[in-house]
């Protein structure tokens, strides 16, 4: 369908002698010192080694497949009039109606997404103008200072003196100042602190015109939740993902709960078309089969403690979360996670982050995996004497 090489030659000497200018058009200015969001992933990778058995345990994904009743649901639709050729449903409205009994709010308060992070990046572009200021604790989920920063506002980073503690009393005092936004990740990534519904009820009735929205991306994990305070305050915005426990990133579903003035706001720049017809397809299996989930679950948190004491047995320091992940403190971690990368295993390298020396970040996959991951972890320790 292209031209063929002769008009696009003669496209190219024309370009040449209008002197087109070949630099294109100018981004806003306030973007041009905006670093973009590295992901640092390893699937290319896992990809120039297919003969190795993998362990991919560097962004807190499901290390098992999603539901069989999530293929089934697929197949199923890919078998009959599957209308591929049409645009999907419209608001997604279907699935809101089936998360409306998983997280006890009603439809109109449940807004699904293409993953949670359009909805933190609708979040941003409804809320925030440049020099708005935004309160974020860090270390923190990176992806969401990118949001801000697009829309010209100001991230003021929030660093408690203890890292690992919630600090209510010096959030509360950070927020004197007038702040338009709070993003607090729930448990946070990568400290696994957590913020009780108590505690923010006190930050969102103390400051009632600052939005505060609560990162539930390891809800499933954790097991507690704020999502009962949408019903109550106006000013707050509770944002999940279908990509950790229920194992569909590849998919991108997300979904975010609010109030109906809040939704009201976000759908002015919402596409309702913007959701995919089989990642709305898997995520309602995925709810269907809730059982399974919840084993995966429990054998997470089980292998964390098998984890924890295999590495305190090795005299190395774990920091456990509530989430799918953990914190290990290791010598020299970039060449630690070069040693695990040979023996394909593929974590996060952390040790850059505030107050978090010496520390990479392993998501932790089921029990088989587990023992897995120990044997290969005591190679590398063997290699490093």
């Amino acid at each position: 369908m292209a031209g063929s090489r002769d008009e696009r030659t003669t496209l190219q000497k024309r370009a040449d002698e209008l002197k087109v200018d070949h630099s294109g058009p100018h981004a806003a200015a306030w973007l041009h010192d905006l670093a973009p969001y590295d992901p640092v992933s390893s699937l290319v990778k896992i990809w120039d080694r297919p003969t190795q058995r993998a362990l991919k345990l560097d962004w807190n994904e499901s290390t098992i497949p999603p539901s069989p009743r999530v293929y089934q649901a697929i197949v199923s639709f890919l078998s009959h009039s599957n209308h591929l050729n049409w645009y999907p449903e419209l608001g997604s409205r279907s699935l809101a109606d089936t998360l409306s009994d998983y997280v006890s709010l009603s439809p109109e308060q449940i807004l699904v997404t293409n993953g949670s992070d359009d909805a933190l990046e609708l979040i941003c572009k409804t809320y925030l103008a440049p020099g708005d200021r935004v309160l974020v604790p860090v270390p923190t989920y990176t992806h969401f200072l990118v949001y801000v920063q697009a829309r010209d506002a100001k991230v003021v980073p929030y660093l408690p003196d203890d890292i690992f503690d919630p600090d209510f009393a010096g959030l509360h005092e950070a927020l004197q100042e007038p702040t338009k936004l709070v993003y607090l990740v729930n448990p946070n990534n990568p400290t696994g602190v957590t913020y009780t519904a108590e505690g923010v009820a006190e930050l969102l009735a103390s400051f009632p015109e600052t939005l505060f929205v609560l990162d539930e991306a390891y809800y499933e994990f954790y097991g507690e939740s704020t999502v009962e305070l949408v019903s109550h305050y106006p000013n707050v915005v509770v944002t999940r993902t279908f990509s950790k426990c229920f194992g569909i990133a590849g998919l991108r579903m997300g979904y975010l709960c609010a109030a109906e003035p809040i939704q009201t706001e976000l759908k002015k720049l919402f596409n309702p078309k913007s959701v995919n017809r089989l990642g709305q397809i898997a995520a309602t299996a995925c709810l269907s089969d809730l059982p399974y989930y919840e084993e995966y679950v429990r054998e997470v948190s089980a292998a964390k403690e098998v984890l924890k004491e295999a590495m305190g047995r090795r005299g190395m320091e774990l920091i456990s979360t509530p989430a799918n992940f953990v914190l290990l403190r290791v010598p020299a971690p970039q060449e630690f996670c070069s040693l695990l990368e040979a023996e394909g295993v593929y974590v996060r390298d952390r040790s850059t982050l505030p107050r978090l020396e010496n520390f990479i970040r392993i998501s932790v996959p089921n029990m088989t995996q587990t023992y897995d991951l120990i044997t290969r972890l005591d190679r590398v320790l063997d290699r490093l004497g």
